[in-house]
C-alpha cells in the first residue's frame, strides 16, 4: 500500500543554510524585510506555493529535535493545531503541553512510514536539515518547496551540504516574491521505485 507523500517547505538562504549558528534565523528579515513579510501569503504572487495551501494537505509533520526546540523557542502559539507532530529523537521530550506531540525513534524509513500512518492519508510534513538529507538519501521525498532569500550568511546548518550521494532533482515551477525572496519547487528524479 502506497504511503501519502513526503514534503519539504523550507527557506533557505543564498548560499543553502536553513539556519544560522546556534539555529539563528534573524537572516530572514534581515535579507529584506518586505520579502520575509509577504513569505507564504496566499495572495503574494500567482502560482506560489502558499504556505496555508501546503498545510492544507497536511496530515502529520515529523521534525527534528533541534527544529522542535527551536520552534518552542520562539514563544508562539502552537502553529499546527490538532495535526500529529512526530519528533525524532533519543532523548526524552520536557513536559509539553501540546498533546499531538510525541517522541519517535528508528532509521529514516521507519520514522517516514510511522509519520505516514500518523498522517492517515494527507501528506508529511519534514522538517529539519538532518531528517530532509537522510530521506533525500533513501529517496523518501516525494516533494520540496524552497524559499530562498537573497542573502549569504556563510555558516549554520545546511539544507543538502553533507550529502554522500548527488541528489537529483527537476525543477516543478519557479516564482519570485515582490521584495526578492524566490520560491523553486523541486521533486527527485527518482533513483529507485517507491510504492
Amino acid at each position: 500500500m502506497k504511503g501519502s507523500r513526503v514534503c519539504v517547505y523550507i527557506a533557505s538562504s543564498l548560499d543553502g543554510f536553513i539556519a544560522g549558528p546556534d539555529d539563528d534565523l534573524s537572516w530572514l528579515t534581515e535579507a529584506e524585510p518586505e520579502a520575509a513579510a509577504s513569505f507564504g501569503e496566499d495572495d503574494s504572487v500567482d502560482g506560489a506555493l502558499s504556505y496555508e495551501e501546503f498545510m492544507a494537505g497536511i496530515g502529520a509533520l515529523l521534525m527534528g529535535r533541534r527544529t522542535y526546540d527551536a520552534l518552542l523557542g520562539f514563544g508562539v502559539p502552537w502553529p499546527y493545531g490538532e495535526r500529529p507532530v512526530l519528533v525524532a529523537t533519543s532523548r526524552p521530550l520536557d513536559a509539553d503541553p501540546v498533546k499531538t506531540v510525541r517522541r519517535v525513534e528508528g532509521s529514516i524509513d521507519e520514522l517516514i512510514e510511522l509519520a505516514q500512518e500518523a498522517a492517515t492519508g494527507g501528506d508529511v510534513y519534514l522538517d529539519g536539515g538532518t531528517l530532509i538529507r537522510q530521506a533525500a538519501e533513501a529517496d523518501l521525498i516525494d516533494d520540496l518547496t524552497i524559499t530562498i532569500a537573497p542573502i549569504a550568511i556563510g555558516a549554520g546548518s545546511p539544507l543538502f551540504a553533507g550529502l554522500t550521494n548527488r541528489y537529483p532533482l527537476e525543477i516543478v515551477s519557479h516564482h519570485s516574491f515582490p521584495g526578492g525572496m524566490v520560491q523553486v519547487r523541486v521533486r527527485p528524479r527518482r533513483v529507485r521505485a517507491r510504492g
